[in-house]
């Protein structure tokens, strides 16, 4: 029993009282902390059940809705994205393993397989991913994107994962081959294959189609480790680098980030055929230009912590993928590592308050998180499609809180 009345008691005793004190405080911040993974577990696992849900008998998703039954949607269809739809499943299904969920992967994964990968005209040892007008309903005449083969490797490499052997190695080989085929000798890609209009082009670029192709790449040289895909992927990156060194608006480019984070993970520093230093500061820039989107102090709050002004939802998880898979990378001291957290929870709790959390659409994400002022040009166009749900506005949202979940538990982001 400590002497309350004498000094050295009353100090004893305040002593004890603060460590009681700071041991309630303790506990609390686990509590906090395990609602917020409870939150997460919730999100993600609503999300991954919407897009598995929407494959159908054949492996094909319900590609586009709106929720609002009085508007119609176009029928088309995007293999591209159905390539990132199974990505993002993966993703879950390493974390949650499901019997229903693997039936699902690997269904949409043979109509990926079946439907859209063929070799090229006179070049048996070259396959892509194609995209077919029949399929797509586009109206576009039969091409092969960069980008659709990038993520069409990075979906049946994830699948290699939890379902070992399910595409050939050779056929993975052969889409990696379209890739090199489609490199310029400066790193920089021919964007389309059309055999219609005489082979590869490149009057149009697309932003993301580097990165997509780079990171396919980098994930077939993870189970066949061959120089071609290292170096074809380092040029690449390489290439994007220099090009906006000396840029004071760097573009979103989220893909590339990805990227990054696999080169920097399967290469130490000698055996990197690219400036460590280069890819650092690039991925900096790309950084810099995501944090600074971040919408603060809106005018409405249901858009505080998204990137985008009209509160779309996809820009927002596009964005905290990247921004994620930076952080498992940038340097330990550099200081934008602090904003980018900040921006990072800001971003997942705008996400958390977009996502549909009961009814029949459970788990999907809105085009939009709210509509526009009418008197801004487009509003009735907008508006209507802000109640459209996409796959890929739920398979971005759900990597991007996969990554967050992986943070919270503490298990490394591996892609």
């Amino acid at each position: 029993m400590i002497p309350k009345n004498s000094y050295s008691g009353k100090r004893a005793y305040l002593i004890i009282l603060g460590l009681l004190i700071l041991c309630a405080c303790v506990k609390k911040q686990p509590t906090r902390r395990s609602s917020q993974i409870n939150a997460l577990e919730n999100a993600t696992g609503l999300s991954a059940q919407y897009l598995m849900k929407s494959v159908d008998e054949t492996g094909m998703f319900t590609y586009r809705i709106n929720m609002d039954s009085t508007i119609g949607v176009k029928n088309k269809y995007n293999i591209l994205r159905h390539a990132g739809a199974i990505y993002s499943m993966v993703m879950y299904c390493q974390l949650n393993p499901d019997a229903d969920m693997m039936i699902a992967i690997n269904r949409a994964g043979k109509y990926l397989q079946v439907e859209s990968i063929r070799p090229l005209p006179a070049k048996d040892d070259i396959f892509a991913v194609w995209s077919d007008p029949m399929i797509n309903q586009s109206g576009k005449p039969l091409q092969a994107k960069l980008g659709g083969t990038g993520i069409g490797l990075v979906a049946l490499l994830s699948i290699e994962k939890i379902h070992p052997g399910f595409t050939p190695l050779s056929d993975l080989q052969a889409l990696g081959r379209f890739i090199v085929f489609m490199q310029k000798e400066n790193g920089s890609f021919y964007s389309k294959y059309i055999p219609s209009m005489g082979g590869r082009m490149d009057k149009w670029r697309s932003l993301y189609y580097p990165g997509e192709a780079a990171l396919g790449l980098l994930m077939l040289y993870d189970i066949d480790p061959a120089n071609d895909w290292m170096q074809s992927a380092a040029k690449a990156l390489q290439y994007l680098a220099h090009s906006r060194e000396h840029s004071t608006t760097v573009p979103a480019d989220h893909w590339a980030l990805l990227a990054t984070e696999k080169i920097l993970a399967i290469a130490s520093h000698n055996e990197l055929p690219v400036s460590k230093k280069l890819l650092i500061n690039h991925a900096i820039q790309i950084c810099e230009s995501m944090v600074q989107d971040q919408i603060r102090r809106p005018e409405r709050t249901e858009y505080d912590g998204g990137f985008s002004k009209d509160g779309r939802t996809t820009p927002s998880a596009t964005r905290l993928e990247g921004l994620q898979a930076a952080l498992n990378f940038l340097p330990p001291d550099d200081e934008i590592r602090k904003r980018i957290d900040d921006a990072v929870s800001r971003g997942i709790s705008f996400l958390l308050r977009a996502q549909i959390t009961e009814g029949k659409f459970i788990g999907a994400f809105p085009r939009a998180a709210g509509k526009i002022d009418q008197d801004l040009p487009n509003a009735d166009t907008f508006n209507r499609r802000r109640t459209e749900v996409r796959i890929d506005y739920v398979h971005h949202a759900l990597s991007a809180m996969i990554q967050y979940l992986h943070f919270m538990k503490g298990i490394g982001n591996e892609q």
